[in-house]
């Protein structure tokens, strides 16, 4: 994992599937961090961001995690040491922490055990329920919290790829992730819905930790799948940003307010659908949610109206944006004096004689042509 990547890892807890998503590493947590540490990131990380100094040492028959405390105490992290257990590097079937002192043996505290045997047995090899124990008794030990979890843009980007993949997010008090949904339990559904997000997500830049036994080795690879919809339409703010001319802001608004095939009537028309076919799944509360989502595209309809009415008049009004051409005069021409960039834009303007050689982006450019779009929920790997 570089310093720069946002892991997301995938792994069964308890009767669910989860993804969680791991911010990448600060400047602090990375410091002192190894290619011997990658496997044990996912522990390491978050225990380097409280401030814990962490090394990854081979114990009897496997690697642990031991992690100083101020006290001049200690953490050990390990899995199962004998009889030893074959299973991914990081990824046991059970843990066992406990907490001792090298200069006081009566130190012995054991603070998480989900071993077969231990009063966190039900846990088994859970990481979040492992460090939230962890977290837990560091609070209580006076160590300062972890820094406030940022929303990078990385993280909402896995939370984009999680999304269409099929997963389901969940936002909880003090922590945050996506699941499988809650009835698909038939294991090769599970399997095929796991490979598909590992496989976007690494396809997007994105590092992936997955218990192998969660993939399915057999489909094929989904190759290049091209721009989701969603990112042909992120070319739409870029245009209107880099703008000089209000009819360049008015071909990308059109996009949007076209009557009949914009976007967002189609927006409005899949909602309206999908709250005509979720009417007939047969619940009591089905028709609640049909009618919500029609009052929902109704609202929409009325708003694409006000959109398409302001397009209509930003239309009329025809005019170069004065901040953005100055910006543009500048650019293009930086070594000229101040009165030859005036005499520039006065000579680009719509109002003024055409006699420049030059002139800014206009509406009556041709906008870029968007690439197609690929079926982001597309089945299969």
């Amino acid at each position: 994992m570089r310093p720069d990547q946002t892991l997301v890892t995938l792994q069964r807890e308890g009767t669910r599937i989860t993804a969680r998503t791991s911010e990448p590493f600060t400047q602090e947590a990375a410091a002192g961090a190894s290619e011997h540490d990658h496997p044990y990131s996912h522990l390491t990380t978050p225990l380097r961001q409280r401030g814990l100094s962490c090394t990854v040492e081979y114990g009897l028959s496997d690697h642990i995690v031991h992690a100083e405390l101020p006290d001049g105490s200690a953490l050990i992290i390990s899995p199962p040491q004998e009889p030893p257990t074959d299973h991914p590097p990081g990824h046991p079937e059970s843990w066992l922490v406990t907490r001792g002192h090298p200069d006081d043996s009566t130190l012995h505290e054991v603070i998480y055990d989900s071993e077969p045997d231990g009063p966190h047995a039900r846990h088994g090899g859970s990481i979040p329920r492992l460090l939230a124990a962890i977290d837990t008794r560091l609070d209580q030990l006076g160590l300062p919290p972890r820094p406030e979890p940022r929303r990078p843009a990385q993280e909402s980007g896995a939370d984009a790829v999680l999304h269409r993949a099929g997963f389901v997010p969940v936002v909880l008090f003090r922590e945050r992730f996506h699941r499988l949904p809650s009835a698909m339990t038939d294991p090769v559904e599970q399997r095929q819905m796991v490979t598909r997000a590992v496989d976007m997500l690494q396809a997007e830049g994105f590092d992936v930790s997955c218990d192998p036994g969660l993939l399915d080795p057999s489909l094929p690879s989904p190759g290049n799948q091209g721009l989701s919809l969603g990112d042909r339409l992120g070319l739409l703010p870029q245009s209107i940003q880099s703008a000089a001319h209000t009819g360049e802001v008015v071909a990308a608004l059109s996009e949007l307010t076209a009557p009949g095939d914009g976007v967002l009537q189609r927006v409005v028309e899949s909602v309206n659908t999908t709250a005509d076919w979720w009417e007939g799944l047969g619940e009591p509360a089905d028709p609640h949610y049909a009618n919500r989502l029609r009052y929902i595209a109704q609202e929409l309809d009325s708003y694409a109206f006000d959109i398409r009415s302001m397009r209509g008049e930003l239309a009329d009004r025809h005019t170069d944006h004065p901040d953005r051409l100055q910006a543009w005069v500048e650019q293009v021409a930086p070594e000229e004096p101040a009165a030859s960039r005036v005499a520039a834009a006065l000579a680009v303007s719509p109002t003024a004689r055409p006699t420049t050689p030059a002139a800014p982006p206009s509406a009556s450019a041709a906008p870029a042509s968007l690439p197609p779009a690929r079926a982001s929920s597309a089945p299969g790997r």
